[in-house]
């Protein structure tokens, strides 16, 4: 049976293309219109924050004071000093913070994918991790004062903040690692373990290493968070208008707990110095996130 060419060429021809209903493209440009506005209601508050805090913050951050003085012997209405001891303050305590919950979590998250995926423990641990997810800063706070202060008997520090703070942190250094194992090609453990490699050993060498950068990423961002808490430097210590590095006793100020107390003075020099203080906080956030993002390119450059 011999089929002619033109039925050949017909049925070789894709169909001609229909002509899109009104109905069709009213629905796309509806759409398209609401992720629009949803856009714009969502970055026009941003961009409103962004601008006042410059507008109002700047002019403190160019004093010739700001980022070598403290605020110790100022009275309320008095302009001036600097806000060093607060950022003291807050890079000791998020250190401390991070030396605790990174060699944790991140031992935790191995634990969760490497080892104990199916295990009663490992069920038990993530249920405490997806807790911990939740918890509000001030329960972390009133948690750390009873236990560290009421229990044990130590007085309130930086320390304390410290130990709060590693509740909030932890969680996320956990979910981070887990992740970036998760991502990690099961051939390169296999490949490892063919060639008689023991399995810690491949964690180690091999499995870490590759997903260093994106758990180095998620750290930092993780430390970005937990230094602009306010609830538990409230309850664990007490503000310092002066410089200290003792995280271990008596008052220390750090940059949250200065926005707080300079606005409950309800002075304009207060307010002069708040907006300061949280454009600094802005600041030392958005510098610890470009220095994540700059790491991490680094390191997945050498891990390739």
């Amino acid at each position: 049976m011999r089929t002619d060419t033109a039925d050949v060429e017909q049925l070789a021809t894709p169909p001609a293309f229909q002509r899109i209903s009104f109905g069709r493209k009213f629905k796309n440009n509806l759409a398209t219109t609401l992720f629009g506005a949803a856009f714009v209601v969502a970055v026009v508050p941003l961009l409103w924050v962004l601008w006042t805090l410059l507008e109002r913050g700047l002019k403190p951050m160019f004093a010739s004071t700001w980022w070598t003085n403290s605020f110790n012997g100022l009275l309320p209405n008095d302009f001036g000093g600097g806000i060093n001891h607060a950022l003291i303050g807050t890079l000791l305590q998020g250190l401390v913070c991070a030396v605790i919950s990174v060699p944790l979590g991140i031992m935790v998250g191995v634990y969760l994918i490497e080892y104990g995926r199916e295990s009663r423990f490992a069920r038990i641990a993530t249920f405490m991790v997806d807790i911990l997810s939740g918890l509000p800063s001030i329960v972390a706070g009133l948690f750390i004062y009873a236990l560290w202060i009421t229990t044990f008997g130590f007085s309130r520090s930086g320390f304390a903040v410290a130990l709060s703070l590693v509740l909030l942190m932890l969680p996320v250094v956990v979910r981070v690692t887990e992740t970036m194992l998760l991502i990690v090609p099961d051939e390169l453990r296999e490949a490892s373990y063919a060639l008689g490699v023991p399995k810690w050993k491949t964690i180690l060498r091999i499995v870490l290493p590759t997903a260093l950068s994106g758990i180095l990423t998620g750290v930092m961002l993780g430390l970005a968070r937990v230094l602009g808490e306010t609830a538990p430097l409230l309850i664990l210590v007490g503000y310092s208008s002066s410089i200290s590095h003792n995280l271990f006793g008596g008052e220390m100020a750090s940059l949250p707990l200065v926005i707080y107390m300079e606005r409950s003075t309800g002075t304009v020099a207060g307010d002069y110095r708040m907006w300061g203080a949280a454009l600094t906080l802005v600041l030392v956030i958005m510098l610890i996130n470009l220095v994540a993002s700059l790491l991490s390119k680094l390191l997945a450059i050498k891990t390739k």
